[in-house]
C-alpha cells in the first residue's frame, strides 16, 4: 500500500493512550513525527487526535477517553481513532503485525456452525460490527470474528441464548464509547444473571461493578475456563482492495419501526409465519423497501415457500440494483428451482458491481462445474481462493484445482 504524502498530516497534534499492539508508544511516536505530526499530552485543548491503543481492554478504554476528552469529541474539537484506524489513515498497515481477512455473513456462519439468521441477529443486536459495508454487504474483521465465536461458545456451552444475548446487550449499553466491547472480556454466568470480567472486577448488565473475590480461588465456574472448542486458524490477509476506497462503517444499531421489531423478534422465536405477516403489514403500510423484501424473502425461503422467496428477491433487486447479497441468494434459489442459467446470470451481475464477493465467486464456480463449463469455473475457483484463502470452502476448492490439473 502506498505511503500518504506527509504533508498531509504535518502539524497534526497526536495524543496517544493505552497500550498499543504493533509497536509501543515511544515507536508509535516517532513513526509520526515521520509524518510532521506533533505527539502532545492528552490535553483537549490542544490536539486534534487521540488515539487509543490497540492491546487496551474495553473497560480501560472507556476509562482513558472519559471526561474533557469525551466532551471535546462529541463536540467535534478532537478526533478519537483506534490504532489500527491510525495506520489505515496514513496507509501504513503494513506496520502492523496483524493483517486482516474479511468474512460475509455467510462465511461467518459456516465457520461458526451456526444460520445466517444467528448472525445477522447478532449485528442488528450491536453485539458484532462489520468493519465496512459495501452495496448492503458486511464484512466483518478478525476481531469481530473472535468475539463471534466467544458468543458462539458460550451458547454451546449450555447457557440461554436469550439470557447471554439480552445480556450483552445491555452491557453495550453501559459502555457507549468503546468499539469492541466484547473484546477480552470474560463470561461468567451466574444463574440467570450474565456478568462480564474486565480487569480486577465483574460488570453487571445495570453498569454495577463487582469485586472478583472469587477469580484466585475457583476458575472452573467460568465458562472461559472449559475446554476450547478447536476452532478453525485464520490467517490474516489484506482486504478486499474495493473495501479501501470506503471510511469505516461503524455506526451504532438504529431504533427498528415498531411493526419491523416485532417481526425480527417472531424469527427470533422461531414463528417464522408471524413474522411474514408483521412484514407484509408494514409493506401494505409504507410500501416495498429493498431491505424489507430481502427480509421477507429470506424467512418465505425457510418457510419453504421457494417461489414466493423468488419473487421477492427479483423484488429486491428492482428496488435496489446494488444490492449483492440479494443478487446472491437469488443466484442461489434459481438453483434450487432449476433456472441455472438464470443463476448464472444473477452471479454474475453481483460479481459485476462487486467483484471481490467471495461467496458469489464460490457459487459461481460450482454452478459453471455443474454446467461443464470447466474454464470459467477455475477462473472463479481461483478468485474465490485468492478473496478468501482461510474460508470454510477453502479446501474444497483447492481440491477442485487440483483436479483440473491432473
Amino acid at each position: 500500500m502506498p505511503l500518504e504524502d506527509t504533508d498531509t498530516f504535518s502539524g497534526t497534534r497526536v495524543a496517544l493512550l493505552g497500550r498499543f499492539g504493533g509497536m509501543n508508544q515511544r515507536e508509535a511516536g516517532n513513526v509520526l513525527r515521520s509524518f510532521g505530526m506533533v505527539v502532545s499530552e492528552p490535553n483537549p485543548n490542544a490536539i486534534d487526535w487521540v488515539v487509543v491503543g490497540a492491546d487496551e481492554s474495553p473497560l480501560a478504554e472507556a476509562d482513558l477517553i472519559r471526561g474533557p476528552i469525551r466532551d471535546a469529541a462529541a463536540t467535534g474539537k478532537i478526533e478519537i481513532l483506534h490504532e489500527t484506524e491510525l495506520w489505515q489513515r496514513l496507509g501504513l498497515v503494513e506496520i502492523q503485525t496483524t493483517h486482516r481477512q474479511y468474512y460475509t455473513p455467510v462465511m461467518l456462519a459456516h465457520l461458526l456452525g451456526v444460520s445466517v439468521r444467528v448472525i445477522r441477529r447478532w449485528h442488528r443486536r450491536g453485539l458484532i460490527k462489520p468493519v465496512q459495508t459495501l452495496h448492503r454487504l458486511q464484512y466483518f474483521d478478525f476481531q469481530e470474528v473472535t468475539t463471534a465465536r466467544r458468543l458462539a461458545r458460550w451458547i454451546a456451552s449450555g447457557a440461554n441464548p436469550k439470557v447471554i444475548e439480552q445480556s450483552l446487550v445491555e452491557l453495550v449499553e453501559v459502555l457507549p464509547d468503546i468499539q469492541r466491547p466484547l473484546d477480552q472480556l470474560s463470561i461468567l454466568v451466574e444463574g440467570k444473571q450474565v456478568l462480564l470480567r474486565g480487569g480486577e472486577g465483574l460488570v453487571e448488565t445495570g453498569g454495577q461493578l463487582r469485586f472478583d473475590f472469587d477469580l484466585a480461588d475457583d476458575e472452573s465456574i467460568y465458562n472461559e475456563s472449559a475446554e476450547p472448542t478447536r476452532w478453525p486458524e485464520l490467517a490474516q490477509h489484506d482486504p478486499p482492495a474495493t473495501l479501501s476506497m470506503f471510511s469505516g462503517n461503524k455506526s451504532s444499531p438504529e431504533a427498528l419501526d415498531p411493526l419491523i421489531q416485532q417481526a425480527f423478534d417472531a424469527e427470533d422465536e422461531g414463528d417464522f409465519q408471524v413474522a411474514i405477516d408483521y412484514l407484509h403489514i408494514a409493506m401494505g403500510r409504507d410500501g416495498p423497501r429493498s431491505d424489507w423484501c430481502f427480509q421477507l424473502a429470506e424467512l418465505l425461503y425457510r418457510v419453504g415457500d421457494v417461489t414466493a422467496a423468488r419473487e421477492r428477491y427479483y423484488m429486491t433487486i428492482e428496488l435496489d440494483p446494488d444490492f449483492v447479497e440479494a443478487r446472491a441468494s437469488l443466484g442461489n434459489v434459481l438453483v434450487e428451482t432449476g433456472q441455472l442459467e438464470l443463476a448464472v446470470s444473477a452471479f454474475r451481475g453481483a460479481l459485476s458491481l462487486h467483484d471481490d464477493y467471495s461467496d458469489a465467486h464460490y457459487h459461481l464456480a460450482r454452478l459453471l462445474d455443474r454446467l461443464d463449463h470447466d474454464l470459467e469455473a477455475d477462473h472463479h475457483w481461483k478468485r474465490f481462493l485468492e478473496l478468501a484463502p482461510d474460508s470454510p470452502w477453502a479446501d474444497e476448492a483447492r481440491s477442485r484445482l487440483a483436479t483440473s490439473t491432473t
